[in-house]
């Protein structure tokens, strides 16, 4: 039976769209508070922690069959209290219980199911339950009263299980301190290497088989290797699978944007939620290919990919919204939404669509050719085994079966029409698919996915030759300043982990009535944003904010006693433990990143204490094995640490002769690049690269490439700067 909006619990008083998903459960919901907790200390009742995203589809599926269900609520509220978490709105949560999941059960993921004591030690964990016993699995309600009969007769036992998880979980946060047993830069970097060669998949790219993730941060660690040892011929490998990602289902080929993940080995059938940290992190990954190849195909998906955040993402402001739903509405007026709706289509309706539309073809059988480029059949395309809630049945999941050259081959027509009717056939599916009923929007601002989105935006608006690129700088600037605006506290100089829009129309972010503090990755994707975006706009300006925000996150961190960053605050309220992250995963780890960033403000403010910071936080991952594989971003991190920053100086009035000295700088791939434009004569925030360093020769823009504190001659010519790079940079 489902729930009626008779039912209203204290979710309904919350902002994240997630928590408010469930503020018409027939279950008495608390968002996380003190006063669930004290209630469970009052009643001496276990605590059901229900963790999940406004974009989960197993978290709907949950909701359908037991949350909105009379009888399972009552049990619920009758022998438990119930806490629902927003994972993305409080991490730190998520992850001290997923380790808990991860620790009994090997595996975990969302919605996540943990059991906690009234002092929220963790006794049991699980993922999805189904409602009732099936296929030797517990049904929901099955798992309550066990649970609650196992707590009735054993709460000291348990009690003091839960104790002795929360000790184990703090032990372990000192436990990756480096030791005797370091081995060399070189040795990690061949492991890694060696394991990514292995891991591999030779055919469709990418790492395993199925379920499949982009794994971003792993991609960005093979450019790095290629760049940093050429002969290890890596670069194929991370190509091939932004190849083979750009032409699977995973790419959205009507308008752009990546969804989550494949089901499948081949990238065909996405799990359809479209969230904003894969756009920002492969944004970055197809320009990083752009950069290294020119290879103009890699530009074409990233200004899919920008048009598709500006569009759908967009906060009007200019912050970006987190993520859309892979559930939808068939058809306006259904009361059951199914995964893929708004993503596949039937046969006949993209050839009667075709048919309608003939005339706006120039060519005489344009279904015939989307078809057969696209991989579209009569009784559909997904496979049974990507199909199992029997959604797609007859359905068809773009995908790119073939090549431009082949399609212009078999059909007798040019690839420049072949390209043309492409395109005209993918707004006609769009202009269709736009009167469709919408995934549901997440409309949280993240600040750390702002961050890594400001990095891919930022990086983006260094390619020179880029069409749009004024429109890219541009929507990087708004980002920029609206997250100074409404995610960051002036007074404090601390970050927010969110602000919230009403909606694509509305034009002011809000906040809950306590805003809750940024986490580590807030302060370290943005910091990282902000230092790529200065490389973008020459704003000097982001340099400073950027070092602010570093003194505040070493600050509030920093771990003094064994080193590292842990995830949360110290005075973090109703947090049993605080842990650091020691794995690139979905998103690359707060560590990783503020690795990285600590050499590069080294570099931009000549301060020792950054690279000291750095050399302790390598120190303390050093036993995480396979260090390259674990902690890609890292091992990318030490890579710069062990060999060096590059740094290109422009010195320079401000000039057009300048200005593409400094674009053919940033025009290439080059890990860890220091750039400054010195303006003689002016007052620079950096005190390393001064004007009194540098000096134009024979009054001419000059730049000054140096690479660990070595610099080659001065050059003149932006041309000679462009060859110079291109023999180190550039892999055709």
């Amino acid at each position: 039976m489902a729930s009626s909006s008779s039912h209203t619990n204290r979710l309904a008083l919350e902002k994240s769209p997630y928590l408010l998903q469930h503020a018409h459960n027939p279950v008495d919901w608390y968002p996380w508070s003190e006063e669930a907790f004290q209630r469970a200390r009052d009643e001496n009742k276990m605590i059901f922690l229900s963790v999940g995203y406004s974009t989960c589809h197993w978290c709907h599926v949950m909701e359908k069959e037991s949350f909105e269900n009379e009888e399972t609520a009552k049990i619920m509220n009758e022998h438990f209290i119930n806490v629902k978490v927003d994972r993305e709105e409080r991490p730190d949560i998520d992850k001290i219980y997923m380790s808990f999941l991860l620790m009994i059960k090997g595996s975990g993921g969302w919605p996540m199911s943990v059991w906690l004591t009234p002092d929220l030690a963790p006794i049991t964990a699980g993922t999805y339950f189904p409602q009732t016993d099936r296929w030797g699995m517990p049904g929901f309600r099955t798992v309550l009263m066990k649970i609650h009969n196992q707590w009735k007769e054993n709460k000291n036992t348990l009690g003091t299980t839960g104790k002795n998880v929360i000790e184990a979980m703090q032990k372990s946060v000192s436990e990756n301190e480096g030791g005797s047993d370091i081995i060399s830069v070189e040795a990690k970097f061949n492991q890694a290497v060696n394991i990514y060669k292995r891991n591999i998949d030779d055919d469709w790219g990418g790492f395993g088989s199925a379920p499949k993730f982009p794994e971003v941060s792993k991609l960005n660690l093979i450019f790095h290797a290629h760049v940093q040892q050429p002969t290890t011929k890596v670069l194929p490998l991370v190509l091939h699978t932004l190849k083979k990602i750009g032409e699977g289902g995973i790419h959205d080929h009507v308008f752009g944007g990546f969804a989550r993940y494949s089901v499948d080995r081949k990238w065909h059938v996405p799990h359809f939620e479209k969230m904003l940290y894969d756009q920002g992190q492969l944004l970055m990954a197809y320009v990083n290919a752009l950069k290294m190849t020119k290879d103009e195909r890699y530009l074409d998906v990233a200004d899919n990919l920008f048009n598709y955040i500006c569009k759908d993402l967009r906060h009007p402001s200019g912050g970006f919204f987190s993520g859309e739903d892979a559930d939808s509405y068939p058809n306006e007026g259904d009361d059951e939404k199914i995964e893929g709706a708004f993503y596949a289509w039937d046969w006949t309706e993209i050839s009667d669509l075709f048919e309608e539309n003939s005339s706006e073809f120039s060519i005489k059988n344009p279904f015939d050719v989307y078809s057969y480029f696209y991989g579209i059949k009569e009784e559909g395309n997904v496979e049974p085994a990507s199909d199992p809630h029997g959604h797609l049945l007859a359905k068809n999941i773009l995908m790119v079966r073939t090549t431009h050259e082949a399609t212009s081959t078999m059909f007798g027509i040019s690839v420049d029409e072949i390209k043309k009717n492409l395109r005209k056939g993918n707004e006609l599916l769009r202009s269709v698919r736009e009167k469709r009923p919408r995934p549901q929007l997440d409309t949280k601002v993240l600040t750390a996915w702002n961050g890594l989105m400001l990095s891919g935006l930022a990086k983006l608006a260094c390619v020179k030759d880029a069409p749009n690129r004024s429109e890219y700088l541009k929507i990087s600037k708004q980002l920029v300043e609206f997250l100074k605006k409404y995610n960051f506290d002036e007074k404090s100089k601390t970050l927010f982990r969110s602000c919230y829009g009403e909606g694509t129309d509305s034009e002011v972010a809000s906040f809950p009535t306590q805003p809750i503090s940024g986490f580590l990755n807030d302060y370290a994707f943005l910091i990282k944003g902000l230092l790529d975006y200065y490389l973008a706009s020459m704003d000097s300006s982001v340099l400073l904010w950027a070092k602010e925000l570093q003194a505040t996150q070493d600050k509030l961190f920093w771990d003094t006693n064994n080193h590292g960053y842990f995830y949360s605050k110290a005075d973090s309220a109703d947090v049993i433990v605080r842990l650091k992250d020691d794995h690139d995963g979905a998103e690359p780890c707060g560590n990783s990143v503020a690795a990285s960033n600590l050499l590069l403000l080294h570099e931009y403010f000549d301060d020792e204490s950054y690279k000291a910071t750095a050399q302790k936080l390598f120190h303390f991952f050093n036993k995480t094995s396979p260090f390259g594989y674990a902690l890609p971003e890292m091992m990318s991190a030490l890579l710069l640490y062990d060999s060096g920053l590059t740094s290109i100086t422009v010195v320079g009035p401000d000039t057009a002769e300048t200005k593409k000295m400094l674009d053919v700088a940033r025009d290439f791939y080059i890990p860890g690049l220091v750039l400054i434009h010195s303006v003689p004569g002016s007052d620079q925030p950096m005190t390393k690269q001064s004007a009194s360093q540098y000096q134009m020769v024979d009054d001419r823009a000059t730049a000054y490439l140096c690479h660990d504190g070595t610099c080659e001659p001065p050059i003149t010519l932006a041309e000679k700067l462009n060859e110079s790079l291109a023999k180190k940079y550039l892999f055709k």
